[in-house]
C-alpha cells in the first residue's frame, strides 16, 4: 500500500521517533509503514488519520 506518511511527517519537521512518539508504536513500525513493507492496522490507520487531520484515503492508497 502506497502512503503519504513520509511527506505529511516532513511538513512538520517531525523525525520517525517523534511521530512514534505519538502514535505509541515503535520507530521501526513508523519506517515499516513508510516504506511499505508493513500495512498498518486500521485502529493505527484512524490514529494517523486524526494525528494529520487527514481522510485515511488522502493518507494511503492502493498500489
Amino acid at each position: 500500500m502506497k502512503n503519504k506518511l513520509k511527506v505529511l511527517r516532513a511538513e512538520r519537521d517531525w523525525s520517525q521517533a517523534d511521530l512514534a512518539k505519538r502514535l505509541n508504536v515503535s520507530r521501526q513500525t513508523v519506517n515499516a509503514i513508510e516504506t511499505g513493507k508493513y500495512d498498518p492496522s486500521l485502529p493505527l490507520a484512524f490514529k494517523l488519520a486524526r494525528l494529520f487531520g487527514a481522510p485515511i484515503e488522502s493518507i494511503f492508497e492502493d498500489k
